[in-house]
């Protein structure tokens, strides 16, 4: 007995160590997996939707420990089982903090035995957003003369990476896969970075605006994920559109503006950033008042001005290790493919815009 409450006193030391580091180690690289199956009564059939990505498909709420139950991968989970008659395995293998190349390595690659199994049917990735919150908080403590390669780095590490997630899961994903999707990247933080820079730029000597540098190199990444989902026999869910525009016309130009920010297939780099960044930019709207009307909103971005809201409680995701559960779906059919709530919290929107693609059988 004596033994064993040492080791389970050391084991406690040791984890109250590795969060002593903070923020800038162990913190913001922490491991976040969750299986939750949506047991759909009366039905055997079982199915299989993985989830690679950071703290977005994490479901990260602020804690070390616990995660969203329905982050958007699991929230899809449920579409699939009113769909399919079936119950659906949502395995989310993620990890808060982490940049393109750590998910694509340490996750799509070093997991890829999630995706392999014959009953997986849809895999979903994201990543990119910690690449844009590194070089966002680099740029910002920048003094003297301003150095925008950190946010060309970022673009171009996210485009190495989504490429090579994209090709891998290509290879691994068992034969079985019906459906394979990116999600790329909202913008969190749009009104925050409405502010001055406190570097100076080389050629007119002058601060500038955080947010008109940000803006394009955000949208860069999400073109490229969009453009490579095209090329690479993936779909993409607009996470930017969903997020940043609102459900009506508010420019008067016939388009419900969240439709109207949405990638278009074929469309090239040069004119998906003339369009979003100057033609509809003055429809861009932060996700903390996501206007679902002219006169109602919700919000999709938690009090972390980061990541997406959510309901349904939570599940052990963490410093403590992953966890297995499962329940009954919220919602067992889906008026017009989609749930009560599915325009209310960011992550029910996220795993709506996934859905839209589900095909109609496993």
């Amino acid at each position: 007995m004596k033994l064993r409450r040492t080791g389970s006193r050391l084991r406690l030391l040791t984890a109250l160590a590795a969060l002593s580091i903070g923020s800038t180690g162990f913190a913001s690289t922490l491991n976040q997996n969750v299986s939750w199956t949506v047991d759909r009564s009366g039905t055997s059939a079982k199915y299989r939707i993985v989830a690679y990505g950071d703290s977005i498909y994490a479901g990260y709420n602020g804690s070390i420990s616990n995660a969203a139950r329905y982050s958007a991968p699991t929230v899809d989970a449920e579409y699939l089982s009113a769909a399919w008659n079936a119950d659906i395995e949502s395995v989310r293998r993620a990890k808060s903090g982490a940049v393109a190349s750590d998910v694509y390595q340490n996750k799509i690659v070093a997991e890829r035995s999630y995706m392999q199994s014959s009953n997986t049917r849809v895999v979903t990735f994201e990543m990119c957003g910690n690449d844009g919150l590194q070089a966002r908080s680099a740029f910002k403590g920048q003094s003297g003369t301003c150095n925008y390669a950190v946010l060309d780095t970022a673009v171009n590490n996210c485009k190495t990476y989504v490429a090579a997630a994209m090709d891998y899961i290509n290879a691994n994903a068992h034969a079985n896969t019906r459906l394979k999707v990116i999600a790329n990247l909202y913008y969190p933080g749009y009104n925050a970075d409405n502010v001055q820079s406190s570097c100076r730029d080389a050629a007119t000597g002058q601060t500038v605006n955080l947010r008109d540098r940000f803006l394009p190199a955000l949208v860069k990444m999400n073109y490229w994920m969009c453009e490579y989902a095209r090329q690479k026999g993936f779909k993409c869910a607009d996470s930017f559109a969903e997020y940043m525009g609102a459900d009506y016309d508010s420019n008067g130009d016939g388009k419900i503006d969240s439709e109207a920010l949405r990638y278009v297939a074929g469309e090239t780099e040069a004119s998906y950033l003339a369009r979003i960044t100057s033609t509809l930019r003055p429809t861009l709207r932060d996700a903390n008042v996501k206007l679902v009307s002219a006169s109602s909103s919700f919000d999709y971005i938690q009090s972390d001005d980061t990541h997406p809201t959510y309901t349904g409680g939570t599940v052990s995701a963490g410093l403590w290790g992953g966890s297995t559960g499962t329940g009954a779906p919220r919602y067992t059919s889906f008026t017009g493919g989609k749930s009560p709530i599915w325009n209310r919290y960011g992550h029910e929107r996220m795993g709506w815009s996934v859905s839209v693609f589900n095909p109609a059988s496993p």
